[in-house]
């Protein structure tokens, strides 16, 4: 019998977010990553998606760990949600334990959770893999790849990544290592696609340091800079450049408070003697030696420059003599909400400064020549591209082969397969349960794809609610249909139709031959309210019988 290894994505392929992978071997599992997704615009009233952990549900007696690569959201915001179903020791880097305790101490789960902190560089046992943190550069600090070591080979799971050569905590990528793993042989490189389809580099992040300081220079105006509340070095650069030209900065906003506090505290933000203050201090001083940074770079209505550009902030007015600095790109899916945003900043006299005018933002994830110096250096027997849309998988599929990769080495998969990995082959072999969980408000996962039908045709046609009032004698109708309707027509304006409703389901309920029967009336009422209503409006609301016995 071969020896196998096996790779289980639960999520991140043919999606951009909640990253889950699942490896398998002699028996035992760890994870790699637990991360969530946000919602379309078609899924109303949903908060956030999370893989569906079932298979981990039922094999949790052979899970070792949870391994978290950086502390993003498509990488840690499904983890309390996991971790209530199925309890594991999570291992991470200092800065992204940080991250996860703020969402433990908002889930009341610090108590019951084994979180462990890891530096690159070193290795943790887990049953039978031995895990090695690699450093990598990444938009957001301490970010690592994975090199998974099992007897049968060695697994390089790189996370999200790119090569910066000017890193601004000076830590560059461990090329070297990547090099070593290389040299020793690499079983399996699991690559991260999303920037799959750009050609070149990813520019450094210092370039936006240059743009910044670019802006700062000989400006009169207030400075109100919005960016990743996660990206720490390039909130530093921010700092930086606010303390080069004499300037005091506030903070708003949660997400931005809550991050600038664990990342100060863990010294991987350093801030400028004197440059911080109280965003009700800051109001004092003249509007050249203010900056503010806060939220809302993809004009999330709840955010602190959303409140700004419309007027609903408590300590912020903002008008002519402010210029705002966007220092992100809009997450496709965002493009509308953050130019409503920007609009409105014009419409109030702001200057706006946005990616399109100047480098104000780089990607953290690595183009196709970086994709190619891991590939090259890992020297990997098979290849599964990993984090990315079809598209993203395939193109990534074809940069490999492009570098000498066999075809027949390569396994582009869905969520919930199941990726066997002999010293010889690799092939899908089976899946297991997969999908999408939604949580809505404190639910998670109760309301699933038949709600979601539900709420669509709710919001897209409405509801019509039929009242029967029959007897409960001979089961004959003591009055009227009454009519109630939500989100279908005005009703006031629309009294005719209303009639032939009534008319509509007081023929059906008398049609009706076992009157006693609920069930057959309902559906004969349903049925005839619904196809009338369709042929008069081509509108196909949802339609609700009651039926009350008096």
């Amino acid at each position: 019998m071969a020896e196998k290894l096996k790779i289980i994505p639960l999520g991140g392929l043919n999606e951009i977010g909640k990253n889950m992978t699942a490896y398998e071997y002699g028996g035992e599992i760890i994870v790699v990553d637990c991360g969530m997704a946000f919602p379309g615009d078609d899924m109303y009233g949903i908060d956030l998606i999370i893989p569906d952990v079932s298979y981990l549900i039922k094999n949790r007696t052979r899970i070792r760990g949870l391994f978290i690569t950086h502390g993003h959201e498509d990488h840690i915001g499904a983890i309390p949600y996991v971790l209530k179903q199925v309890n594991m020791p999570i291992y991470c880097t200092r800065f992204t334990a940080g991250l996860i305790k703020l969402k433990l101490e908002e889930h009341g789960l610090v108590k019951s959770t084994k979180l462990i902190t890891v530096e690159p560089g070193k290795s943790v046992r887990a049953g039978k893999f031995t895990v090695e943190f690699l450093h990598v550069n990444h938009s957001i600090a301490d970010s690592v790849a994975f090199a998974i070591h099992t007897h049968m080979g060695t697994v390089v799971h790189t996370g999200d990544f790119k090569i910066d050569s000017t890193p601004i905590d000076g830590e560059v990528i461990d090329l070297a290592r990547f090099g070593e793993l290389g040299k020793e042989g690499v079983l399996a490189l699991l690559a991260d696609s999303t920037n799959v389809e750009r050609p070149g580099f990813t520019p450094s992040e210092k370039t936006v340091g240059a743009t910044f300081t670019r802006q700062f220079q000989g400006c009169d105006d207030r400075i109100i800079v919005t960016t990743f509340a996660s990206n720490v070095h390039r909130i530093q650069q921010v700092l930086d450049a606010a303390a080069a030209f004499g300037r005091k900065v506030a903070v708003t906003g949660r997400s931005m408070e809550n991050i600038m506090k664990v990342s100060t505290e863990l010294g991987y933000m350093k801030v400028p003697k004197n440059t911080l203050v109280d965003i009700n201090k800051i109001k004092g001083l003249p509007k050249n030696r203010q900056v503010i940074v806060t939220t809302g770079s993809q004009g999330e209505e709840m955010s602190a420059l959303y409140r700004m550009a419309f007027s609903q902030h408590k300590q912020v007015e903002l008008g002519a003599g402010d210029k705002v600095i966007i220092s992100a790109s809009a997450i496709p899916g965002n493009e509308v909400t953050v130019s409503r945003v920007i609009n409105e900043l014009f419409r109030k006299g702001v200057k706006v400064v946005y990616n399109k005018a100047d480098i104000l933002h780089v990607s953290g994830h690595a183009c196709q020549e970086e994709l190619k110096i891991i590939h090259a250096l890992t020297k990997p027997r098979f290849f599964i591209p990993l984090h990315g849309e079809q598209r993203m998988l395939q193109i990534h599929s074809q940069l490999a082969q492009d570098m000498g990769m066999d075809r027949n080495h390569i396994a582009i998969a869905d969520n919930g397969a199941v990726i066997e990995i002999t010293a010889k082959t690799i092939k899908v072999n089976g899946s297991v349960p997969s999908g999408e969980v939604y949580v809505d408000g404190s639910g998670v996962g109760d309301v699933g794809a038949v709600v979601m039908r539900d709420r669509k045709r709710l919001a897209e046609d409405g509801m019509v609610v039929v009242v029967l009032p029959v007897s409960s004698h001979d089961g004959t109708l003591i009055s009227e249909p009454e009519i109630i309707t939500r989100g279908f027509i005005y009703v006031k304006e629309s009294g005719d139709l209303m009639k032939e409703l009534q008319g509509v389901a007081r023929d059906a309920a008398e049609n009706v031959r076992r009157r006693r029967d609920d069930g057959e009336l309902k559906g004969t009422v349903k049925s005839a309210v619904s196809s009338y209503l369709f042929k008069t409006t081509k509108r196909n609301p949802m339609v609700i019988p009651v039926v009350t016995r008096l």
